[in-house]
Parts: C-alpha cells; sequence; structure tokens
C-alpha cells in the first residue's frame, strides 16, 4: 500500500475542509476503503478519519426517521422504530455482508461502496472507472452479474448495496456538508448512471461529506419487504434483489413501489410496474403484468440473460407476501 497521511478531525466542518484537498478520502467502517487501498485500485495521499465526529444517533419523530451516516449497520438494523416502521430497510441491512462488516460498516460509507465487477478490483484488467478512456473488459468478459439496465459502451457494473435498493423505494433523502455549505439530495438523484464518465458514480461534490439520511415513514413504509437472490445464503452480493413497499384499500392496491438491486449501476426503480398494479387486485393477472413491465427494455449481455426471469420472479414472489400481511 503506497503511504499515506492520517487525520482525525472532532469537527463536521474541520473534516470537510481536510477531505475536500485534492487526493483525500474520507474513513468511516473501513471494511470498504482500506481493502481498495491495499489491493492498489485506489490510492489516496491523506485519510480523514471521521469517527470523531457527531453523526452517530438515529433519531425518530413523526413522519421521519433520521439515521446518522456514522451509525453501524448492525445497530440500524436492530434499531425498533426500523424494525417496525421500515422493515424493508432492516431486511436490507440484514441480508448485507456478514455480522462481522455489519458491525464495522457506517450507514454512509454503505452507500459509497464501490461496485463489484470483478475487473475493477483486479488492477491487472483496464478499467474505465479506475482509468477513464482504457476500456471495459466485461462487456465482452465474465458479465454474469452485470447490468440488464442503464449500463453504457464504458460501464456494465452494477452497483453493490442492498441497503440503497431499500432506500429507493423509500424515497429516503441524503443529508450533506460540503464546502458551500448543507444539501438534501433526493435518493433518486444520488447516483449517476455510466454514461461517458464512469468514474463519476455519485452527484456528491468534492470534499462533500454525507451526514446523515432522512427516511420517511407512515403506513406505506410500515408494509415493506426486501427479497435477495444470491448464489448462496451466506456472505454474497446480489444477482437479483427486490424492495417493495405496499398500501390496498378494498382489495386493490391503493400505492405501491418498487426497487431492484443487481441490475443497474444503481438501485433501479420501476414506475411502469408500480403504474401496472395501482388500483388493481394483487392476483396472478394484476402480478403478471408488472413483472413484464418491469423488464422491459431490459438489454442482457452474454451471461446474464437469466437475471431477466429472476427480476419476474423476485417481483411475483415479495408482493404475494406483502399481500398475505394485515
Amino acid at each position: 500500500m503506497r503511504p499515506f497521511g492520517y487525520l482525525r478531525p472532532r469537527a463536521s466542518a474541520e473534516a470537510v475542509r481536510a477531505g475536500s484537498a485534492p487526493g483525500a478520502a474520507y474513513l468511516a467502517g473501513g471494511t470498504e476503503l482500506l481493502n481498495l487501498m491495499k489491493d492498489g485500485v485506489q490510492a489516496h495521499d491523506r485519510v480523514i478519519d471521521i469517527n470523531a465526529l457527531p453523526l452517530k444517533e438515529i433519531e425518530v419523530s413523526a413522519g421521519r426517521i433520521r439515521i446518522g451516516a456514522l451509525a453501524r449497520m448492525a445497530e440500524v438494523a436492530a434499531h425498533p422504530a426500523v424494525r417496525t416502521q421500515v422493515p424493508v430497510l432492516s431486511s436490507a441491512l440484514l441480508n448485507s455482508a456478514s455480522p462481522q462488516v455489519r458491525n464495522m460498516a457506517a450507514i454512509g460509507g454503505n452507500l459509497l461502496q464501490r461496485n463489484r465487477c470483478g475487473y475493477f478490483r483486479d488492477s491487472g484488467f483496464p478499467c474505465n472507472k479506475r482509468q477513464p478512456g482504457s476500456g471495459c473488459p466485461a462487456r465482452q468478459g465474465h458479465n454474469r452479474m452485470h447490468a440488464l439496465f442503464g449500463a453504457s459502451e464504458h460501464c456494465v457494473a452494477v452497483h453493490a448495496s442492498d441497503l440503497a435498493v431499500a432506500l429507493q423505494a423509500l424515497e429516503a433523502t441524503v443529508l450533506t456538508l460540503g464546502a458551500e455549505g448543507a444539501r438534501r439530495i433526493p435518493f433518486a438523484e444520488f447516483y449517476r448512471l455510466p454514461g461517458d464518465t464512469p468514474q463519476l458514480e455519485t452527484g456528491l461534490r468534492p470534499g462533500e461529506l454525507i451526514t446523515a439520511v432522512e427516511v420517511p415513514t407512515g403506513p406505506l413504509t410500515a408494509r415493506s419487504r426486501y427479497l435477495k437472490l444470491r448464489d448462496r445464503e451466506s456472505f454474497e452480493f446480489a444477482v437479483v434483489s427486490v424492495a417493495a413497499c405496499l398500501t390496498q384499500r378494498g382489495g386493490r392496491v391503493q400505492e405501491v413501489r418498487l426497487a431492484f438491486g443487481g441490475v443497474a449501476p444503481r438501485p433501479w426503480r420501476t414506475p411502469e410496474a408500480e403504474a401496472a398494479l395501482r388500483g388493481r387486485p394483487l392476483d396472478v393477472a394484476s402480478l403478471a403484468a408488472a413483472a413484464e413491465a418491469a423488464v422491459r427494455g431490459a438489454r442482457p449481455l452474454a451471461h446474464n440473460g437469466f437475471k431477466v426471469e429472476l427480476m419476474r420472479r423476485a417481483l411475483t414472489g415479495v408482493l404475494t407476501e406483502l399481500g398475505r400481511q394485515r
């Protein structure tokens, strides 16, 4: 690992000043950044350890839960308000990584974890994310885990976070602090598609620090669920996942939100599938219509066409389970 400087500020403004310097990176749980630095995928001149900042609180109020960026994944998953008011969030966290990682990894850091493309994580291969213009071997190589939607000729990697899929369905807000002050970023605008600049994965400005995530709560979020399909029931990333929130009235779908993981460079919302369900009974015909709407526009690569059918089944499975809840 290349030598680097280290700083542990105690105030957020001090952290932002240090983090805005070229070559700086924030360190929270360290479960992602340190691996990338040791593997030579990322190199930084200075690491800003933010663990002394007052960003760990989980605050519950009417209609929302505010989660500090340094709250650990395990404690958020176990929080009584999260478990009862946004169970999709608790479930997504408990389906992530291993218990050891969940005890260390922070909420803000999880949102910024890099994609799981093997070509990105092996510095022996070219990668447009690591070095723009060097190429994307995944397009013609082994691409079983790669994207069906939102990819470009420059990158076909998928986003890896289970948490982010749940927050997309919950329509959460990311709170940040940067050199220009505090910002509130709607979750739907937080991640970028790769386009011609795959090295830019979020809308964060240089040095901008995630301070919290704000999650709305209500009847729709209280009836929610996360389903993760993976190659093994262990420390494994999603092949396909889906987060769903649902309310019904008079036997018909009143409101529904759906977001998929493992299929795009960012959590993939499916408004067409949601529209196919609203106002209809949750039956075989409406589920089939929604499943077809969800996969419309998919562009499989050589090895990942099976994900299309997995998406149909995941959507049907998660909504069937939610429909049984009272």
